[in-house]
């Protein structure tokens, strides 16, 4: 199976969720840099001792694989939903 590329369904939100996650990130208490965010997939492997680098990582296990994703996109979705709610409540 090929690598696949995760692409965001419009494009142009590429940039937006890229700041998400780093702001959503940082207030996890992460050290996470603004123009690169991907960066904090490393930090969260390194502290669930996790081997993810550079690159193929195709000998991670799914829980593995999971241990790192999971976090940094859960958080950012409790953060889009507490978004979607506060717009909510001022319409």
């Amino acid at each position: 199976m090929g690598r696949r590329k995760r692409r965001p369904l419009v494009p142009e939100a590429r940039e937006a969720l890229d700041r998400l996650k780093a702001d959503v990130m940082k207030k996890q208490g992460y050290n996470v840099s603004s123009e690169n965010s991907e960066d904090v997939k490393f930090e969260v492997a390194k502290e669930a001792h996790i081997p993810l680098q550079h690159g193929y990582n195709g000998r991670l296990t799914s829980r593995q694989a999971g241990k790192v994703g999971g976090p940094i996109g859960g958080n950012m979705v409790k953060e889009l939903v507490k978004m979607a709610q506060e717009r909510l409540k001022n319409n």
